[in-house]
């Protein structure tokens, strides 16, 4: 997995953040089984305690659940998972459309602006 983070926000919302993202993605497939709390820590060089919030935050909503003497796994329910990648474009959408507003344009001049990118024509008004 390739983290990233900054130093805007706690780190462990990040990693959530990034999990969810790798979940709905498919880079971690429903079902499988994570790495260890240690592992996943060193792999994204973050304190264990912190990789072990976030883990728990990611249980606490679902997305994965732990197994005394096999680790933690992915949730297999894809319907938890598509509600989970719903939101999160939700969340990209309002934030897109938030900083559009704030350079001007408004919903309907957005949404031109995007049809126009996606038919490959220059967008300048």
């Amino acid at each position: 997995m390739n983290w990233e983070f900054n130093n805007d926000r706690p780190i462990y919302t990040q990693i959530v953040e990034q999990i969810k993202l790798f979940i709905v993605s498919g880079e971690i497939a429903a079902g499988s089984k994570l790495a260890s709390v240690r592992e996943l820590a060193a792999d994204a060089e973050v304190n264990p305690n912190t990789m072990q919030k976030a883990l728990s935050e990611l249980e606490r909503i679902g997305l994965m659940h732990a197994n005394r003497t096999s680790g933690r796994f992915i949730t297999e329910d894809n319907a938890m998972i598509l509600k989970v990648k719903q939101e999160l474009a939700e969340e990209s959408i309002q934030v897109f459309l938030q900083n559009m507003k704030k350079i001007g344009y408004d919903k309907t001049q957005t949404i031109s602006l995007i049809e126009k990118y996606d038919k490959g024509e220059e967008i300048h008004e």
